[in-house]
């Protein structure tokens, strides 16, 4: 892997703790420091958070958070100070125009002859009322970067029609763990006790659609009637628990699971399924050898789940979603088969090693187009 030969700043709203591993990772291969700024989620988002970067340095932000929905807008409190005293040779930012203090502190690192390389899941179509203010600060964000790093095949299809130039556009597939150092799970050649295990690993919210997933196991086949396991906390736990309960599924809801705990449950578990928006928890899911099912919901999914390890399905359907979980439930040895190429995947392909190279590339190109 190329070392990164700069002062490296990254901007995040959140500094999320499923992110720190990336984060240490991409700080060791930076030759002269990396330095990561971060504030706090909104109120009931619950997102597990870190604060520590042993291979760099943590600049906690203040974030204050303005509106909701369509309107949401942030302001980063102390963003412009870190980014003059850490003086980055290259910044990389979330691509989000939402951040009201962000092209200010673009424009500051360009006034001091550094570059600027945006982060972002994709630039898909808004519409509503706030849908032309946004598209408008969209392009102003855009036209003030040197590049972007994206997800998938998707987001940077989306970013080249935004107009951004195609050498300008790099895809490194998330990921939230490494190539694995131990070897792929040996499952038996039964279901326990002759019934499946099903796992949804995340945050309990609605985009994530996990009432589907309920819905779909309460209504298959009784021969083919799975556990569901459901791992993650979220505003939306109620409900889901109030709709488990007066569902034929037989759920349960173990909260948020770290380290040893959500590790023992991704070994004991036949398959993961994610049947709305996502991707992290879906590459941990394939390092244990799980084959894995997820609705084609924002791009990130199609460079993790093929044909060999797992199942596409369409977003927010939950008769395709039964008939997919009813033929991959009847054959356990396709079942297995698709979870040895998930844990092939990812200690082959997709792990956060390949990931930093993406990001190193992306510097080492700005850079070199001074």
């Amino acid at each position: 892997m190329t070392m990164i030969d700069v002062r490296l700043g990254v901007q995040q709203r959140v500094y999320a703790a499923y992110r720190q591993p990336f984060f240490e990772a991409l700080a060791a291969e930076c030759r002269h420091g990396m330095s990561l700024f971060a504030g706090t989620a909104r109120p009931g988002e619950h997102i597990p958070q870190s604060d520590a970067l042993e291979n760099g340095s943590f600049y906690p932000a203040k974030n204050h958070h303005l509106f909701s929905g369509g309107l949401y807008l942030c302001w980063q409190a102390g963003l412009l100070a870190w980014a003059r005293s850490f003086d980055p040779q290259v910044l990389i930012v979330e691509a989000n125009p939402r951040y009201l203090n962000l092209r200010q502190t673009i424009n500051l690192v360009h006034k001091r002859c550094g570059k600027v390389i945006g982060w972002g899941l994709g630039s898909p179509e808004v519409n509503g009322f706030s849908g032309l203010m946004i598209r408008e600060l969209r392009q102003r964000l855009y036209n003030s970067i040197d590049a972007i790093i994206t997800y998938s095949q998707q987001g940077s299809a989306e970013y080249l029609a935004a107009g951004i130039p195609e050498d300008r556009i790099f895809i490194a597939p998330n990921a939230a763990v490494d190539r694995q150092d131990f070897p792929l799970p040996d499952r038996p050649d039964a279901y326990y006790q002759d019934r499946p295990t099903i796992l949804f690993v995340g945050r309990l919210q609605e985009r994530k659609r996990v009432d589907l997933l309920i819905k779909a196991c309460s209504r298959l086949n009784a021969s083919a009637t799975p556990r569901l396991w459901i791992v993650g906390d979220g505003p939306e736990r109620q409900v889901l628990e109030s709709l488990a309960m007066t569902s034929e599924a037989d759920v349960t809801f173990f909260g948020s699971k770290f380290g040893e705990e959500l590790a023992y449950l991704y070994q004991q578990a036949d398959l993961f399924v994610l049947p709305g928006t996502g991707g992290l928890a879906l590459q941990q899911a394939m390092s244990y050898g799980l084959p894995v099912m997820a609705a084609e919901a924002d791009g990130t999914q199609l460079e993790l789940v093929r044909d060999g390890n797992g199942w596409l399905l369409p977003p927010g359907d939950v008769d395709a979603l039964i008939a997919a979980l009813q033929s991959a439930l009847a054959n356990l040895s396709t079942l297995r088969a698709r979870g040895a190429e998930s844990y092939r995947i990812v200690n082959e392909e997709i792990n956060i090693s390949g990931m930093v190279s993406v990001f190193s590339n992306a510097v080492a190109a700005v850079k070199a187009g001074n």
